[in-house]
């Protein structure tokens, strides 16, 4: 625990110094952007280190996992709640964003002063439902891993860990191999978190350098009304948790701090895959169930980015006073619901789907200007939802299938089981 907590006071300082580092270089240096540049290769270093363990990460634990449920039934089972569960949050996260850009209507004070067209940088994005589908199965699973196709390694793991199971004793050597590297992996992530304080640094130094700190002020007003936003749904999905959960839930909370704050820090869900996995399991949720639902929701779960999509489009058709009727933004939110699945691994895949939603309801796609500035900030706090919506996920389909244990740390026992 105390590592733990090390590690979690280091990235605030980080980000602080990155804060104040930032605005020195963009106020001094002649050229800041030149600086950004350096800073982001410290970030690029770790998020490529992140990804070089996520497949055999993912690849191991899920296997393992699956293989000892034993029975396919089960696997099942436990499949259909949690893509159940992701169903009932993702219409939450896409319903509440609706409802707060309308509350709040950001984009009404922009109107009549943005540019009719302009290149975004945005390449415009969407799977069709036929792609979607076909895309689930990989044609190699060398090819998966290696473009860290998250859906694709858990379609494999599927087959693969019901055949071991299926297989009986003969499999088990290869199982335990499996095993191990699971642990393997484990200890590589220490290694690779060691270095996490130093990218957070990298990554906020970096952004500040290159737009100032007053892109924090000219959209203050945004920022704010989509940070409250996202404070009600962290509100929604701790109330949800706690309705299965009971007080063990500020427990979870407690493990899953830290993951957030890196998540939030880097701007990326991704990065926080590995830690959110250990906390799940020292909260008490079983090997099985937490690297089976963790993986998924990645793809299927990503409660803050949802809600962003839906946020950010109704934002932009304000922004042009172009008025979208109920049904509209109902319509809108059921092709959301299907285009912002399976593009985890996309890089600012928030703005590509709703570059591709723009293009539908006929609405500028130069709106996405209005965003590019920003982004890296409000993608810093759709990525920490996105990291607090699984963890809860897990736990809650953890609790159902009893597979919810006593908590590993000792500072954690104390909260009562439900």
């Amino acid at each position: 625990m105390k590592t733990r907590n090390n590690l979690t006071t280091y990235i605030l300082v980080s980000l602080v110094l990155g804060i104040g580092v930032g605005y020195v270089a963009n106020t001094t240096m002649a050229n800041p952007a030149s600086f950004a540049d350096y800073m982001s290769m410290l970030t690029t270093i770790f998020l490529r280190l992140i990804k070089m363990i996520i497949a055999p990460l993912v690849l191991s634990t899920l296997v393992v996992g699956i293989a000892r449920m034993g029975d396919a039934k089960e696997v099942g089972r436990i499949g259909l709640k949690t893509l159940g569960w992701f169903f009932i949050a993702s219409v939450f996260s896409l319903a509440l964003g609706l409802v707060m850009v309308n509350l709040f209507r950001p984009g009404d004070s922009l109107v009549g002063h943005l540019p009719a067209a302009a290149s975004t940088g945005i390449a415009a994005s969407g799977l069709s439902l036929k792609e979607f589908i076909t895309h689930l199965v990989p044609a190699s699973i060398i090819d998966g891993m290696a473009k860290n196709e998250i859906l694709q390694i858990v379609v494999f793991s599927l087959f693969f860990g019901t055949a071991a199971a299926a297989v009986g004793p003969k499999a088990d050597p290869l199982i335990d191999a499996m095993d191990g590297l699971a642990h393997i992996m484990l200890k590589v992530t220490g290694y690779v978190m060691a270095f996490a304080p130093v990218a957070v640094f990298a990554a906020v130094a970096g952004t500040i350098a290159k737009s100032g700190v007053g892109v924090l002020s000219t959209y203050g007003v945004f920022m704010a009304e989509f940070y409250l936003s996202i404070g009600v749904l962290w509100g929604l999905l701790i109330f949800a948790g706690f309705l299965f959960l009971g007080r063990r839930v500020f427990a979870l909370m407690s493990e899953l701090k830290g993951p957030a704050l890196l998540a939030f820090s880097c701007a990326s869900s991704e990065a926080a895959y590995p830690k959110t996995l250990e906390g799940l399991e020292r909260f008490g949720v079983r090997n099985r169930i937490a690297s089976f639902v963790l993986p998924i929701g990645y793809s299927f779960n990503l409660d803050g980015s949802m809600m962003y999509c839906t946020f950010a489009t109704v934002f932009i058709a304000q922004a042009y006073g172009i008025e979208m009727s109920l049904g509209t933004q109902i319509t809108m939110m059921a092709v959301l619901m299907l285009t912002s699945k399976g593009i985890a691994g996309v890089p600012r895949a928030s703005l590509v789907v709703i570059a591709a939603t723009l293009g539908q309801f006929n609405i500028p796609e130069a709106g996405l200007l209005l965003l590019l500035g920003i982004d890296h900030f409000l993608d810093m706090a759709r990525s920490a939802t996105n990291v607090i919506g699984n963890g809860v996920a897990a736990a809650v389909v953890a609790k159902w299938e009893g597979e919810l244990v006593e908590p590993l740390d000792k500072d954690l026992a104390d909260s009562p089981l439900p």
